[in-house]
């Protein structure tokens, strides 16, 4: 039976019908991404479900004490309150009931009570609390006022989940954080055992966690059962299906037309059937509600910068008794595109500003190239004056725009960016976060530069507008520096990563460039701890084994370790040969599984060998690692 069911929902804003007449039901265990552009009305249909709002027409059934709790994309919170006491509200009801029992009021029945608290796990709820804010590495006594957006985000997540509802509604869960706060949550939702509805254009994150997909396309609620990549396989059918369609439905509206204006002779003889049905075509045509226009990018590379970008030769850079940047060396080129990957506050922007030269280090040298231009996408939107209308954020005192030498009215340019005419005038305040967004991608991309600094440029972006914003990366000509926590997007844009080391026996501070994209640095990276894992395993039971045998050994015998080093036996030697080869195998069928996955068609086949294949691809990691420690084991004997 279902958790909640919404009925012949109906909800508009002007003449724009965000809801129309659309259904929706949550089943028990389920968890439902919602997709669709911005501005379509999935934050107002959350709120509906959360029973913050109400629609205009339509019917909302909950199970009788259903638990719902919600985060908001700008989460309220009290300023002056701690970081755990704003957490601690989600457990508001366990509170007062544990605080009753402590009373031990004459009137209360204390075994009631208790059965409540058991039954919510209320014991232990600041033990809940504290493992929460680990999790999401929030500090306790931290008032909430100084915090930053991304940090209030994390607290008002951590409020929701230490509630453990029935139903978690997440507006964009994932913005402001970083990819092992992401992981942590992928892992969190996985394991929940209540319902999830959450709204996010992380690709990656839905491929993940959905276990059914909701698009919102034009008033309408579409249900997709499976992951992203499942939904993107039928939708792209789907729309060519719609396409085909509403083209005869033209060519027929066109023909009819044509007959019904024919000379008077035709018309004596006209059928009356076939002009009723030539109403019902034109009605429908203009009822229909055609699909929403695509932005259209585009980007002036301006004069070619030099070869080098930067060159970086142990750098270094501190701020008090903290290390940001040690001893760090890199070559940047010309068309490079570098993904910045590391925790909130560990130094990205720090590290870009040391990269391009508008920070000097403490130690080391930073040559930058000749004849750069430099254009950069700030994530708090600090560039945009919310007073300004739309066309003079985009051309100050002028109707055109120059892009490639070609001249285009700011109007237009504005109509590629999705924004109406009549809109061009309109102040920056009176944007979504989404549209304030487009519209800095917009002043960003009017302005020549040739190399581009985009900092968190995903969010609040629908996944149109990020798959073309990818497919104007890949193609730029210019340098790009990439932070963001979006690793689809990383993936298909960056040829390197500069990813922030843990902080070790070197000290804090490390940086280290990896070849590739973020899938290809999670698999060096692990190779690389597995390694050393057993290189320490190793060590260990070299320093043990004598230790226990012989703890006094004498100088003679200290003199000549290899002597007492066991030599390979001969199955052993010809599984030391074998191993180069089978390594090399499993690299290539890892490599070709992992192009099926990536391709969108290969889930239109069964169920069962799609699930094969991820299983297998699963497997293969675990084969490689085994047979590099394997490797290494012999190899050292």
């Amino acid at each position: 039976m279902a958790l909640l069911t919404l009925t012949n929902a109906h909800l508009a804003y002007g003449h724009v019908a965000l809801l129309d007449n659309a259904a929706f039901a949550l089943e028990p265990g389920e968890r439902v991404g919602l997709i669709g552009r911005n501005g379509t009305g999935k934050s107002s249909l959350l709120k509906i479900i959360a029973g913050l709002e109400r629609p205009d027409d339509g019917t909302l059934q909950l199970q009788q004490g259903l638990r719902l709790a919600l985060v908001a994309q700008e989460p309220v919170l009290d300023a002056e309150a701690t970081v755990f006491d704003s957490v601690s509200l989600g457990l508001a009801e366990v509170k007062a009931l544990r605080a009753r029992y402590e009373a031990h009021d004459a009137h209360d029945d204390l075994d009631a009570i208790q059965t409540r608290i058991e039954a919510m796990d209320g014991w232990t709820w600041e033990q809940r609390v504290t493992e929460t804010l680990e999790r999401l590495q929030l500090q306790a006594d931290t008032r909430i006022g100084p915090l930053s957006g991304g940090t209030r985000k994390r607290v008002a997540l951590a409020q929701a989940l230490v509630a453990q509802p029935d139903v978690l509604l997440l507006d964009e869960p994932t913005n402001h954080l970083d990819l092992d706060a992401i992981r942590w949550l992928e892992e969190l939702l996985k394991a929940y055992r209540g319902s999830a509805l959450l709204i996010t254009h992380d690709r990656a994150f839905l491929d993940a966690v959905a276990t059914r997909i909701v698009e919102l396309d034009r008033g309408v609620l579409r249900s997709y059962p499976g992951n992203f990549a499942t939904y993107e396989t039928t939708k792209q059918r789907e729309l060519a299906d719609e396409a085909l369609y509403t083209a005869r439905q033209d060519k027929l509206l066109a023909q009819e037309e044509v007959w019904v204006r024919q000379g008077v002779e035709a018309r004596r003889t006209r059928s009356v059937a076939r002009i009723k049905r030539l109403e019902v075509l034109r009605v429908q045509r203009a009822e229909r509600r055609n699909s929403i226009g695509r932005v259209s990018l585009d980007v002036d590379t301006g004069s070619r910068s030099g070869k080098i970008v930067a060159e970086l030769e142990a750098v270094s850079k501190s701020f008090g008794d903290t290390v940001v940047v040690r001893d760090f060396s890199a070559t940047l080129l010309r068309g490079d595109k570098v993904g910045l990957i590391g925790p909130n506050g560990a130094g990205k922007t720090t590290l870009l500003r040391l990269i391009l030269g508008t920070l000097a280090p403490d130690s080391g040298t930073v040559r930058t190239g000749s004849n750069l231009q430099v254009a950069y996408f700030d994530q708090m939107r600090e560039a945009l004056d919310l007073d300004a209308t739309l066309a003079d954020t985009i051309s100050p005192g002028s109707e055109w725009i120059e892009i490639g030498g070609a001249k285009k009215h700011v109007m237009s340019y504005l109509g590629d960016f999705l924004f109406a005419p009549a809109r061009a005038n309109s102040p920056v305040r009176s944007l979504s976060g989404g549209e304030r967004n487009r519209l800095l991608l917009a002043r960003l991309f009017a302005r020549p530069a040739n190399v581009l600094v985009l900092d968190e440029p995903t969010n609040d972006l629908d996944i149109d507008t990020l798959e073309l914003l990818e497919e104007l990366l890949q193609t730029y000509a210019g340098t790009v520096f990439l932070v963001s926590h979006d690793r689809r997007f990383l993936d298909n844009v960056v040829t390197s990563t500069i990813v922030k080391e843990p902080d070790g026996p070197e000290g804090e501070g490390r940086w280290r460039e990896y070849e590739g994209s973020v899938e290809d640095w999670l698999l060096q990276s692990e190779r690389a701890r597995s390694l050393q894992a057993g290189a320490a395993r190793r060590a260990a039971t070299a320093v043990a084994a004598p230790a226990a045998t012989n703890p006094a050994p004498s100088p003679v015998a200290s003199a000549s370790p290899a002597a007492k080093r066991a030599k390979l036996s001969f199955k052993e030697q010809r599984e030391l040969t074998a191993l180069p080869a089978l390594i090399d195998a499993l690299e290539i069928e890892q490599r070709q599984l992992g192009e099926q996955l990536a391709d969108a068609a290969f889930y239109s086949s069964t169920p069962q060998h799609v699930a094969e294949v991820q299983a297998r691809f699963a497997r293969i990691e675990e084969e490689l690692m085994e047979a590099l420690a394997r490797w290494e084991t012999l190899g050292s004997r």
